[in-house]
C-alpha cells in the first residue's frame, strides 16, 4: 500500500479496542505504520492531521505522530500514549518538537520496529491488569505439585476467573491427561517451542484445548522438546495479559527455560512431602528457583515421619507456610476418577479455593 492515506477511517465498534492514530503525510513512513500496525493485528486511523471529529485525539488509545506532523499537531490537549516517530537518526530538533507536542517517546525506524509492534498489540488487545500468575514445583518426585496446579486451574474457573494452565514439565507425562482432556483439539507446546517475539493473547487463548472451562497448554504424546527461552517468555507474558489467573506447572530442575518462566511469577508454591528425605530434596529445589523467584512458599503434604509436622517442615526449609495439602481419594487415575479439584466439596477444592480468595484480594496467603 505505497502511499496511500485514508483520512476518515472509523474506530473499531464491534466492543474492541480501536486501533491507534496515525498522524502522518509522509508515503514512506505511512507504508512502514501501516505494516508494524498489521504485524500487531492492530487497524489503525491515519489523518494528516489533528482528526476534526470531536475526542478523535483525546479517545484514541495510541498516537503515532510523524516527524512531517509534528508542527500540525501543537498545541493540541496534552495526554500520554503520543508517540513521535521518525527515521532520521540524527535530527538534532527531535527532542524539542517532542516537548512542543508532550511526546511520551520519540522512536526512530526502523531500531524501534520491535518495541513499536509491542505497544500497538497492546492497544489492539485491550490489555488492563496483568493475569495472577502462580507456579507449582514439586519438592521431588511425586509430589503431587501437577495435581494441585490442575486442583488450583479446576477451582479457579469455578470462582469465575479467566484460567490458563501451562504445563512447563515435559517429562511429566501431560496435565492434559490428569483432566481428562487429552483428546481435546488444540494446540500443544510443540507448536510453540520455537516461537519467538510476541505471541498474540487472544489468538494463544482461542487456540489452546478447552478442558474443564479452563485453556490449557500441554504436551503430545511425541518426543519432548526443549522450550526455547524466548518460547517461554513470549507464551507466558501472552497467556498473563489476558487477565485472571495463569497457572504453571514446573519442574525440579531450573534450565533457561525454566528461569524464564520463574521470572514471570508473582507467586511459586513448593510442594513438599512430611518426609526427611523430601524435606532435603526441597531444600535443593528451593535453592535453585530462589536465585530467580522472591516469593516462594511452602505446601506441606502428609503423611509425616514421626516428630515432623507442616509448621516443622516450614520451618526447616526457612519459608512461609501456606497450609497442609488435603489428600482426596478417588481423582483422575482411578476408573471412575474425578480431575483434581473437580469437588467443589472436596477438601482439595476448598483448600485451593481459600487460596484463590486470599491471593485474588491481595492479601497475604496463609
Amino acid at each position: 500500500m505505497t502511499g496511500s492515506i485514508t483520512p476518515d477511517r472509523r474506530p473499531a465498534t464491534d466492543g474492541r479496542p480501536g486501533g491507534p492514530l496515525i498522524v502522518t503525510e509522509d508515503a514512506a513512513l505511512l507504508d512502514d505504520l501501516l505494516r508494524l500496525c498489521a504485524a500487531a493485528g492492530a487497524e489503525p486511523e491515519v489523518h494528516h492531521g489533528v482528526p476534526e471529529r470531536r475526542g478523535g485525539w483525546d479517545s484514541a488509545p495510541l498516537i503515532l505522530v510523524g516527524d512531517d506532523a509534528a508542527a500540525r499537531v501543537r498545541g493540541s490537549t496534552r495526554r500520554s500514549g503520543v508517540y513521535l516517530v521518525g527515521r532520521d537518526q540524527d535530527d538534532p530538533e527531535v527532542w524539542r518538537r517532542a516537548v512542543e507536542i508532550g511526546a511520551d517517546h520519540v522512536l526512530r525506524l526502523p531500531d524501534a520496529e520491535n518495541w513499536l509492534v509491542e505497544r500497538i498489540a497492546d492497544v489492539a488487545e485491550g490489555v488492563g491488569h496483568q493475569a495472577l500468575t502462580v507456579g507449582v514445583i514439586g519438592g521431588r518426585g511425586g509430589a503431587g505439585a501437577s495435581t494441585l496446579a490442575c486442583a488450583l486451574a479446576v477451582t479457579a474457573v469455578r470462582s469465575g476467573q479467566r484460567t490458563v494452565l501451562i504445563d512447563g514439565d515435559p517429562l511429566g507425562g501431560g496435565l492434559d491427561v490428569l483432566l481428562g482432556g487429552e483428546h481435546t483439539e488444540g494446540r500443544r507446546w510443540p507448536d510453540f517451542a520455537r516461537s519467538k517475539g510476541r505471541v498474540g493473547g487472544s489468538a494463544l487463548e482461542e487456540s489452546l484445548p478447552e478442558v474443564h472451562g479452563l485453556r490449557i497448554l500441554s504436551w503430545d504424546r511425541t518426543d519432548s522438546v526443549t522450550i526455547a527461552p524466548e518460547a517461554m517468555r513470549a507464551v507466558l507474558a501472552a497467556a498473563r495479559r489476558g487477565g485472571g489467573v495463569v497457572v504453571v506447572d514446573l519442574p525440579r530442575r531450573v534450565d533457561e527455560g525454566v528461569a524464564e518462566a520463574l521470572a514471570q511469577l508473582d507467586l511459586g508454591l513448593l510442594v513438599v512431602p512430611g518426609e526427611l528425605r523430601a524435606v532435603a530434596a526441597a531444600a535443593r529445589v528451593a535453592s535453585m528457583v530462589g536465585m530467580v523467584l522472591q516469593d516462594l512458599r511452602a505446601v506441606v503434604r502428609g503423611p509425616y515421619a514421626s516428630g515432623l509436622d507442616e509448621e516443622w517442615v516450614a520451618r526447616a526449609l526457612e519459608l512461609p507456610l501456606v497450609g497442609e495439602l488435603p489428600v482426596e481419594e478417588g481423582l483422575l487415575g482411578t476408573e471412575h476418577g474425578a480431575p483434581p479439584g473437580s469437588r467443589a466439596r472436596g477438601p482439595l477444592a476448598r483448600f485451593c479455593t481459600a487460596f484463590w480468595e486470599q491471593a485474588l484480594a491481595g492479601g497475604t496467603v496463609s
